[in-house]
């Protein structure tokens, strides 16, 4: 076709546009040149090369600007230029430092930090990883020479001469590594145009890649986090594509995750945010202290959590009052107390969240964009030892009473408690036909196996697991065993896997890949229709890669990654769990 036949050009976009494939957008952070935003070519053409949309995002520090802007793509790459202000870093300038870009230094920082809390899959080229590194955590050297030692290796140049598709310098990529999984190899040459580096890249990023002396090439995210930082310009270099690649396809990711979302209720069936109402959080607010608040639900696009009154259980001596924050009678008030505090929540932000009694309630606040909590026991000693506690708390609109939690109390025995009933008691008995007549959820999770068993027979409607993982992967009393998931599953019931890192694995960290394993063992021997999510966060439940309730479009990621459709992780995310709500709710009635 001619190249000045714009008319033919047109008529051919305007044939095949309903048919357009969408494409991941990509925003390309703008350099800034005395009054110009500017933008080499080689960025966005390397974008368009590897099948993405390229959008400029101009150095603005306008948080509605930003936010906005985040709302719009899939994914970042944060361009190369001049160097960062060293104040922006708590340092003085050295005498070596080169030119800054003031301009951009403040609106990348907050671009960069905003798009790591909502997830975004990101590339820093040169400059832009260093950004990664000053936004997130990390250090950088103002100037190389001045920073760091050769340790005995003669010293890079690091500024080339070459023009720039030449590669000048090699580096040594790490092989537990994205690079390593893209180029297939330990050594790629590159090009070099910094004095700048990474010095420390903080707890967040790993080196994947050094120079000859020891300067840092490239850095990935520790989280299980789709970030990757090089030194290089990959834009320049025939095999950079391949970088580019990868981030227009973890931006398709993202956006399918996304898109998933607004179709698939997402509850997380376990919280203990409660814990912290007595040190003055704002649960509207981005609360350092909670690792569930509203603003970390919507990044991680999650619609609802039951948010549960949890009671420590006394131990021979101690009175319960001695136990709790607040001045309290005793067990009974002090779970409505905690009711109070999370309706008084609701009711300054009822136009963003409500508190949800059944399924029903859910999908209507879904359907309205707000978010949902729902109300959970954690501890049947909330009764106080009076049956009429159980119509009490299902008037409160409570879903589910964990029986028990670490000691027996006048229920039933706990995993961790002496044996002291021999299992559910007889007042246990009563209680969980009572919660059976009241339409609340048995909660099995915390049970010693004896209390389980029993409680499996005694109730009338399948019982859950609000917050438990696999025995057979990390043996703790708490787990399940495999003979119990299969009986939950016979009965109908679920399990919800927890992030609680003292139960994916005994010894070491446990990351995400522990809980994906626990996840996936109690789907083999459940199946598919007994499984879901009870992360116990703010009850020390979190692990690296799911750390909040921000990260847990990363968990639905993760299921698409390992090809589960659409129908297995709308159950996982929830529809298990809903459907044991409805069961019990219904014969209730």
């Amino acid at each position: 076709m001619n190249r000045f036949d714009w008319k033919a050009r047109l008529a051919e976009i305007h044939s095949s546009f309903p048919g357009t494939e969408r494409k991941p957008v990509i925003g390309i952070t703008g350099n800034h040149v005395d009054t110009d935003c500017r933008l080499s070519e080689m960025y966005y053409k390397s974008i368009v090369a590897a099948g993405g949309v390229p959008v400029i995002i101009p150095p603005v520090a306008d948080a509605g600007v930003i936010a906005n802007t985040l709302r719009q793509i899939d994914g970042l790459l944060l361009s190369g230029g001049a160097d960062y202000n060293p104040l922006y870093a708590g340092e003085e300038p050295l005498t070596a430092l080169h030119g800054i870009n003031a301009e951009r230094d403040l609106p990348e920082l907050l671009v960069t930090r905003l798009a790591y809390d909502r997830q975004i899959p990101m590339l820093g080229i040169c400059r832009g990883i260093q950004t990664l590194a000053m936004a997130l955590g990390g250090r950088v050297a103002q100037d190389i020479d001045a920073e760091t030692g050769t340790g005995g290796a003669a010293r890079v140049k690091h500024s080339q001469d070459a023009r720039r598709s030449e590669p000048t310098h090699t580096v040594k990529i790490e092989r537990d590594s994205i690079l390593h999984s893209l180029y297939g190899t330990e050594s790629i040459a590159v090009n070099s145009f910094h004095h700048q580096a990474v010095a420390d890249p903080g707890k967040r990023f790993k080196v994947t890649a050094t120079a000859a002396d020891g300067v840092t090439e490239a850095v990935e995210s520790r989280e299980f986090k789709s970030i990757m930082g090089v030194q290089w310009h990959p834009e320049c270099l025939e095999e950079g594509i391949e970088l580019f690649r990868w981030l227009v396809k973890q931006a398709a990711h993202y956006r399918e995750a996304h898109r998933l979302h607004d179709r698939v209720l997402t509850l997380d069936t376990h919280c203990d945010t409660p814990m912290f109402f007595s040190r003055g959080v704002k649960f509207d607010s981005r609360d350092p202290q909670l690792l569930v608040d509203m603003h970390k639900m919507t990044e991680g696009r999650q619609d609802a959590t039951i948010m549960v009154a949890y009671l420590p259980q006394p131990t021979m001596g101690e009175t319960f009052s001695s136990k709790v924050d607040f001045d309290v009678s005793g067990p009974t008030e002090y779970a409505d107390i905690i009711f109070d505090k999370i309706e008084g929540i609701v009711a300054r932000n009822k136009d963003y969240i409500s508190i949800a009694r059944t399924p029903a309630d859910l999908y209507e606040d879904k359907r309205h964009g707000r978010k949902s909590i729902m109300l959970g026991i954690e501890n049947g000693l909330a009764l106080g030892g009076n049956i009429a506690g159980v119509k009490h708390f299902a008037q409160r609109g409570v879903v589910y009473i964990t029986l028990c939690h670490n000691g027996d109390n006048d229920i039933c025995d706990s995993a961790r408690g002496c044996g002291t009933n021999g299992g559910v008691s007889r007042f246990g008995e009563q209680v969980i036909r009572e919660m059976n007549r009241n339409g609340i959820m048995v909660d099995l999770s915390h049970a010693a196996e004896k209390s389980f068993y029993d409680a499996i027979d005694i109730s009338a409607t399948p019982i859950v697991c609000s917050h438990s993982s696999a025995r057979a992967l990390c043996d703790h009393p708490r787990n399940l065993t495999d003979d119990q998931m299969r009986a939950l599953a016979r009965s109908g019931g679920v399990a919800q896997v927890t992030l609680y890192g003292g139960f994916l694995k005994r010894n070491g960290e446990a990351t995400v890949a522990d809980f994906m394993a626990h996840l996936e063992h109690a789907i083999k021997v459940m199946g598919i229709d007994h499984v879901g999510i009870g992360t116990d966060f703010d009850g020390d439940g979190g692990v690296r890669g799911l750390a909040n309730s921000a990260e847990l479009i990363n968990f639905t990621r993760m299921l698409l990654a390992r090809k589960y459709s659409e129908s297995d992780i709308r159950k996982i995310w929830g529809g298990n769990f809903l459907r044991v709500m409805n069961i019990v709710q219904r014969s209730g009635k």
